[in-house]
């Protein structure tokens, strides 16, 4: 489901890109020449086009949403095989084997070996 999730944000925010480059600026010189824009339907693509926006930029962030929902939850230090969980019971089992040893450092142990 995850996975279908993502597939699905990245078709939607290339459909988005695409009808954002399709779109005409509505401000600027272009805005002088909106007039001639109302012939022949180009309206209703326009309208279209700034519909299809907004459910496209709607649709990415629900999907987000539902991809964080049933993102799985596997722990990253979690061992996930039993060979993983063998090795991890090991080296606990070392660790508390070890009586705490302090090590010295070198500039001390050589003062001392000197004396």
């Amino acid at each position: 489901m995850y996975i279908l999730c993502i597939v699905l944000i990245i078709i939607a925010s290339i459909l988005l890109i695409l009808a954002v480059l399709a779109q005409s600026p509505k401000s600027g010189m272009a805005a002088n020449f909106g007039a001639s824009n109302q012939v022949m339907g180009v309206r209703q693509t326009a309208d279209f086009l700034e519909k299809s926006t907004w459910g496209l930029a709607i649709s990415i962030l629900v999907l987000s949403l539902v991809a964080t929902l049933v993102m799985p939850s596997k722990n990253a230090g979690a061992p996930t095989s039993e060979l993983d969980k063998a090795i991890m019971e090991q080296s606990a089992a070392e660790q508390a084997a070890m009586p705490n040893q302090i090590e010295m450092p070198a500039e001390e142990t050589a003062t001392e070996s000197a004396e």
